[in-house]
């Protein structure tokens, strides 16, 4: 069955001192997407602080992977591969599953590994690759997609932040504004400088995909 992969990797984590502290919020934020977003393979950390899903969508997938790199900012960032291909569930208990999905997830997270070496794609965090034959949506497109959206998001403030996990909650301005103390002036100041009602309507059009 083809499956949206999605492997997460923390950026920067062997650096962190209280690793359990950061083990735990992970695995917290997972939870937290699991339930809502019912994969067909749960998110579950897999080797010290990498994880990894299977989604029915595409847009699926790059949406809980916007979901968690909101919820560990700013304290920490991480990047993700998404793929698109065939996943076998080899055992059940403990799963364990294999195939091209996987496979070209890993090769989207190296993808970021690599874009992140180069000053014109620094902010690169999420990248989109899709087994060649399997169907699916536009690699290209989606990447691109993805790209622009790293891009926006690189260099928010801590507050712009809170604004945007607002405005993809379903929140509007004033009951934003209202929960940080801020005023409704200063949240669409906000939104029109950082450009957050385009990341919010980009990332309503990305969940749509297949």
């Amino acid at each position: 069955m083809a499956s949206a992969t999605l492997i997460g990797d923390l950026v920067g984590s062997r650096s962190v001192v209280d690793r359990q502290r950061l083990h735990g919020s992970l695995q917290g934020i997972l939870d937290e997407v699991n339930a809502r977003a019912r994969p067909r393979s749960p998110l579950r950390i897999t080797v010290g602080d990498e994880f990894q899903g299977a989604f029915a969508s595409v847009g699926q997938a790059v949406a809980a992977a916007l979901r968690i790199r909101l919820a560990l900012a700013p304290a920490y960032d991480v990047r993700h591969g998404v793929g698109w291909g065939e996943v076998t569930v080899l055992v059940d208990e403990p799963r364990v599953e294999d195939g091209p999905g996987w496979w070209i997830a890993r090769k989207a997270v190296e993808a970021v590994e690599e874009a992140e070496r180069r000053p014109a794609t620094r902010s690169r965090r999420t990248a989109y690759r899709a087994v060649e034959g399997a169907g699916g949506p536009d690699e290209a497109a989606v990447d691109a997609a993805l790209m622009l959206r790293d891009a926006l998001l690189d260099g928010l403030s801590e507050r712009s932040l809170s604004v945007l996990r607002g405005l993809l909650a379903g929140s509007t301005q004033r009951e934003i504004a209202d929960e940080l103390g801020i005023s409704a002036s200063a949240v669409s100041q906000r939104v029109r400088a950082d450009h957050l009602g385009a990341l919010v309507a980009a990332e309503r059009r990305l969940e749509e995909l297949g």
